[in-house]
């Protein structure tokens, strides 16, 4: 491998290692039942050095992300169980961005640069795919956002394989997982009961009409420009 090969793939190399460590090591402690067991040691810890604390959850959660790592979810919950939904969802917003702003610069440098190029120089569908989402492209990611069935890795890399410039994937995903964010970081603050009661929390809340309506608002919204442009005299493909 020459070098400026290895220097564009090594950080992506690197990622999928550690992801795979973590998946054989890592998947039974970053689990609920882990937090569960270890909720009163955090808070105490929490107690006694609160700065400290909040650097090495932020720099936790960014390397979850970053590295794409098992348990974003459970980084959300203890997110709102140590911090409360203020400033916890700020902490989580932090660390998921930042994170996923790591993954997305990696794998752009890696792959997206040339393949973009490559798809813009081809002819057919795929050259007017690759149109149709440079014209759409703030839409694209804020519903890439917004939809819960979107996985958070896949909204990580697509735009990076597509070229999108990083101001745009870092305020569209700033912004856009805001609601999912506060919703997860709203049931982690509400895990005390939860532990006292010997329940596991409603992960599917999300999906309840209360919270999925307005988000799918908010997804119509995002999806209104794509939507005039259909009716435009040049609507794209």
């Amino acid at each position: 491998m020459s070098n400026e090969k290895f220097k564009r793939l090594g950080p992506l190399g690197v990622i999928l290692l550690v992801a795979v460590i973590g998946v054989v090591f890592l998947r039974d402690h970053l689990t609920y039942q882990a937090l569960s067991e270890n909720r009163d040691a955090l808070l105490a810890y929490r107690d006694a050095h609160f700065a400290l604390s909040v650097v090495i959850f932020v720099l936790g959660y960014i390397a979850i992300v970053a590295f794409s790592l098992p348990g974003a979810t459970i980084a959300t919950l203890t997110g709102g169980f140590l911090f409360g939904l203020f400033p916890g969802v700020i902490f989580n917003l932090l660390g998921a961005t930042t994170g996923a702003t790591l993954i997305f610069l990696a794998a752009r440098f890696g792959l997206g640069e040339r393949l973009a190029a490559r798809m813009e120089a081809g002819a057919g569908r795929i050259a007017r795919l690759k149109r149709g989402i440079d014209e759409n492209q703030w839409s694209v990611l804020f519903l890439m956002r917004l939809v819960p069935a979107v996985p958070f890795f896949v909204a990580n890399v697509v735009p990076a394989l597509l070229n999108v410039p990083a101001y745009r994937f870092i305020v569209t995903t700033a912004l856009g997982i805001i609601p999912g964010t506060a919703i997860y970081t709203s049931v982690g603050a509400g895990l005390g009961e939860v532990f006292a009661a010997g329940t596991a929390p409603d992960l599917g809340v999300i999906f309840e009409p209360f919270v999925l309506g307005p988000i799918l608002g908010l997804c119509a919204l995002a999806a209104l420009p794509i939507i005039l442009r259909m009716f435009r005299k040049d609507p794209v493909a």
